[in-house]
Parts: C-alpha cells; structure tokens; sequence
C-alpha cells in the first residue's frame, strides 16, 4: 500500500493519496474541528460508456440507461436495502450517475466507520435478478417521464441532440422508456463486472475523519482484484454541430434558453482547465461588461449562468437561463465574443476573473462535500486540486487570450429555447 501526502503551501493544507492494496484509489482529506464527514466512492463509468470490451475482447453494446438503473439496483441485496441500513447510523446517503461517472455518498456526525463500511459493502455486492430487473423498470420509466415534464432538463437536452450527431452524450442519461426495456439481469451484470472494478474506481473522504479511521475499514471491508483494461467505443463525430436552433413549448411562465458552443474535445489538464474558467467567468460572470449590458437591458435576470461541459469525446460551453427574449442574448453573446476575439480582451477584467475564480475554489475547501466531489471528479480527469488552484494562481493573460482564440466559434453553437405555449420569441 502506497500513501502520499499531498501538500499545498498556498493554501497551507494537505491531504492523502492512498493506493490500496485492493486497487482501490483512497483520498482523505482531515478537516481537524469539523462536526460532520463526507464520503464518496466513484467509478469511471457514466451514460456515455454503451459500448465497451474488457481486456481486447469482444466488443460489448448496452442499452442507452443502463449506467443509470445499476446506479438504483447497486442499493438492493437480499438482505433488503442499503438506505435502511443508513437510517440505523444515522446518515444522510445518495448517489448519482452523469454521463461521466457514476457515484454514491453519504455524510454523517458520528458513526463514521460504520457508515463507510455500508458503502463499501453494497457497491461490492451487486443482486441482480430477473424478478428486481423487472421491477425497477416501472420506477425508472416514471423517472425519465418526469424528466420529459422538466423544462430545465429539455432545454439542455434538446440543445445537445441538436449539437451531437452521434456522441451518446445527447441521449438522456436514465435512457428511454424503450431503450431500459432491453436491460437485463446479464447485461447490468456485463457492466458491473467491467465498471465496477476497485482498479476503475476512486473513493475520497473528507471531515473530522483521520487516515487511520478510513483504512482501518477499508481494510476490513475490500475485497483485492485484478485490474484489467476498459476500451470504450464511440462513433465518429463531426466537428460542427447539427442544428442551430431547436424551440419546445412548455407550461413555463418565462422562456428558458441554453447556447452551447461545441467545442474540440480533448483531455484538459490543469492549466487549460484554469485559463477557461478565468475566461468565462471574464466573459459572463456578474462583473463582466456582457453581464451588465443583459441586465440593464432586462434580457436576463440572475438564473444566468455559464459553464464548461465537457466528457469523454466531448466538450462545449454552455450559457444559459431564463430571458423574455433568448434569441436577442444569444445574438448579444456571440456578438460580444467576437468584439473581444477581434479587440482583444481587457487586462484588468483578467486580474478581477483570476482573484473570482481563485477565492471560489479556496473557499470551496471549507465545505466537506466540495472537497471530496472536486478531488473524485479531478481524479478522473486525471487532474488535482492543489495543482489547479496553483494553475489559477498562475494564469498568465497571453494564455488566456490564447484559450480564447481556441474556443467558441460563433458559427458552431446552437440555441436551445423552452417557451410559454403559443409564445413567439
């Protein structure tokens, strides 16, 4: 068993990096004083992940959902299920699939170790039978038809089939009605036994916790495997997007709208990851001139927001929010982009985005749950939290500039608007 100490002099903390012996990656972050404990326990494997082989085998295609509905079956056993047994300790349990990684986490006041052994108990011991299979698929199907009722959900989902020929990022991560049909007890099988290898997996805790307190359990609770080698699959997809504009009614009292840019998509390291969140947040946060201009003008209001979205063979950056009139701000945002493509960007508006981004990502160490969902995420972006915060620090605007000359091509987003029934926008 490796453990390394992971230290900050900037911000003056540290944490552990411990690769067990199981194959299990474990990060814990002591939070000395704090009341409560978070944990979290990840696998590489999210919605996209259909179509895969295990160590050069055969190629093996799912159904679009499947990540999604092992996530619900992973908490049954036939010894019932594990959020009764939470309820016993005390702690507060979820858990979540997206598109790139699928993730369960509780936290807790006391009763830490008995909790965490909970954890790694149930995603170690999958109960999958016909009879449970078939069951869930009525929840499931309820799930996504509420999903469809979901103005905030089409909107970006009608955005990314519309920016997507082919990723299966433009398919909804719980599937279709359809598609979770064909889910059998094998196929979650097929997957369990491919994703839910301790190698393919990170947990991270962070509290009032010590290294000692979550070895101890960890060692008493995982059981050793082989790691072996994952190989997923995707079409090929093309660099411009499908369609510019797509609209939906729906019973909304304001028209929603998301703006994607799609973008290359690579593997973003520290630093690429540092400068893009300098520029948007140059771009689009509250104190940007773009911002200002949206509000003064009543275009937006303070559901505004942007973010950098981005997977496994894909990447876009998304505006979005509730405007009266969508398709003047997405005019007003690409026309903004390209004044500052063409007169460059402000030097001072660098330095107010590069202390912004850097006081959210140093106060966000103050929070149990922040930490061990940005160092589980960074962890399989093959990033780290202490290098990034490093990286903000030392964002140079040349680079920026640079990043910017990269991205957001105004000629290839598309504008996805929900509106009022009978409304014209």
């Amino acid at each position: 068993m490796n453990i390394q100490e992971i230290k900050s002099e900037r911000v003056r903390d540290s944490y552990y990096k411990i690769k067990h012996s199981s194959g299990l990656t474990i990060y814990v972050y002591p939070k000395p004083g704090y009341r409560s404990a978070y944990a979290i326990i990840g696998t590489n494997y999210g919605s996209v992940n259909t179509c895969f082989s295990v160590d050069g085998g055969d190629k093996i295609s799912v159904p679009d959902g499947i990540a999604h509905y092992l996530e619900h079956k992973l908490f049954e056993s036939e010894e019932g299920d594990a959020f009764t047994r939470y309820a016993k300790t005390g702690a507060s349990a979820n858990a979540y699939t997206s598109f790139e990684k699928t993730c369960y986490l509780f936290s807790c006041t006391d009763r830490f170790e008995e909790s965490l052994e909970i954890l790694l108990d149930f995603v170690q011991e999958p109960y999958f039978t016909a009879e449970t299979v078939a069951k869930e698929q009525g929840i499931i199907g309820q799930e996504i038809k509420m999903y469809d009722d979901s103005p905030d959900w089409r909107v970006m989902f009608n955005m990314l089939e519309n920016m997507y020929l082919n990723h299966p990022v433009r398919i909804d991560i719980a599937g279709t009605v359809e598609s979770i049909a064909g889910i059998t007890a094998e196929k979650l099988y097929d997957c369990y036994n491919a994703f839910y290898n301790l190698n393919n997996m990170a947990l991270c805790v962070a509290g009032n916790v010590t290294v000692d307190q979550v070895l101890a359990v960890c060692d008493k609770m995982l059981k050793p495997c082989e790691p072996h080698k994952i190989t997923n699959y995707f079409e090929d997809e093309p660099a411009g997007i499908v369609n510019p504009y797509v609209e939906q009614s729906f019973p909304v009292l304001m028209p929603m709208f998301n703006l994607g840019f799609k973008e290359k998509p690579e593997q973003l390291d520290e630093k690429k990851l540092a400068q893009t969140d300098i520029l948007l947040s140059m771009l689009a946060s509250p104190t940007s001139e773009l911002y200002r201009e949206l509000m003064d003008e009543n275009l937006i209001n303070s559901s505004f927001s942007y973010e950098l979205f981005e997977g496994p063979g894909y990447c876009s950056v998304i505006f979005g929010g509730e405007s009266r009139a969508p398709k003047q701000v997405a005019e007003k945002i690409k026309q903004y982009i390209s004044k500052v493509k063409t007169g460059g960007l402000d030097k001072e508006d660098f330095e107010i985005a590069k202390k912004s981004v850097y006081g959210d990502v140093v106060s966000s160490l103050n929070s149990v749950s922040s930490i061990s969902n940005a160092i589980e995420t960074y962890h399989f972006g093959g990033n780290e939290i202490f290098a990034y915060i490093d990286a903000v620090a030392n964002a140079e605007f040349d680079d920026v500039t640079k990043r910017l000359a990269e991205m957001l091509d105004v000629n290839n987003c598309t504008l996805s608007v929900v509106k009022p029934e009978g409304a014209e926008v």
